[in-house]
């Protein structure tokens, strides 16, 4: 059932999209949509499940965890960051360019495991639909790029957001240490930071619309669409996290020693 269920969806890209990219061919969870797929739904089962498993159960710290993960991430994206950044433009380096965007697309299904860490923290406000429906989404989209479009359009995005998780990734690191707290003032500039990539984002799609550049025009007015959504969520959640909250909530959370900082999933209490 498997293999004709693979046979029909390549069926279906190969009706949408045509060749795929050969370049890519035999690297790993690429050959097939069916891994990608099963991934994401293994990932949107654990969320929904997971969090009723933890209803009546204490939740799990995950210090130590989460600061192998946050830094973890915060490397793989510097890596991949100076690696978009450096690479050429020559048949090489076009390969190079691919190898580089495998990683961003490998680092989506990582990535899952923000989420999964909420579930084990009981951090069920930090679930939000945005949250879900943006880790699903990227990692799915970005097999689709892997396969057909793995070229120099296709990086401008990953380089935006490779450096965004460096700054994102050390900020939630650092948020598990205590003692750097009171350094932490800037959370709110990662979420203008991340809206400016969209706008820029978008703003590098309707250019190469408006002056072609070879690059399927079908999937720049798709990513264009994509990226529109993501500025209309994190709008609402810019507005409702820090335009609408309680003048006493923004004085408690502008204090060094404030009852609640919370980052990633980790919440510091004020210390009696």
């Amino acid at each position: 059932m498997d293999i004709r269920l693979d046979e029909r969806l390549n069926a279906l890209f190969y009706f949408l999209f045509e060749d795929r990219d050969s370049r890519v061919r035999g690297w790993l969870l690429m050959d097939s949509y069916l891994p990608t797929l099963s991934l994401t739904i293994l990932y949107l089962l654990t969320v929904y499940l997971g969090s009723k498993y933890m209803r009546n159960r204490p939740a799990y710290s995950l210090k130590g965890v989460l600061q192998v993960y946050n830094f973890s991430v915060t490397m793989l994206s510097l890596y991949m960051l100076v690696e978009v950044s450096c690479s050429k433009t020559n048949l090489r380096g076009q390969r190079d360019v691919a190898k580089v965007l495998w990683w961003y697309y490998f680092s989506k299904v990582i990535e899952f495991l923000d989420t999964i860490f909420f579930v084990l923290r009981k951090k069920n406000s930090q679930i939000t639909f945005l949250h879900v429906y943006h880790h699903a989404s990227m990692f799915n989209i970005w097999w689709c790029v892997l396969n057909w479009i793995p070229c120099g359009q296709s990086f401008f995005g990953p380089t935006l957001n490779s450096f965004i998780h460096v700054c994102m990734y050390s900020y939630y690191g650092l948020s598990t240490i205590p003692s750097m707290q009171k350094y932490l003032w800037w959370k709110r500039y990662l979420t203008q930071a991340q809206l400016i990539q969209f706008i820029l984002t978008i703003t590098h799609t309707l250019s190469a619309i408006v002056v072609p550049c070879g690059f399927p025009v079908g999937c720049l007015l798709f990513q264009f669409s994509y990226m529109a959504t993501l500025v209309i969520l994190f709008v609402n959640f810019y507005v409702q996290t820090y335009r609408k909250r309680r003048p006493e909530e923004s004085i408690k959370s502008s204090r060094p020693n404030g009852h609640s900082v919370s980052t990633n999933g980790t919440s510091f209490k004020k210390r009696k």
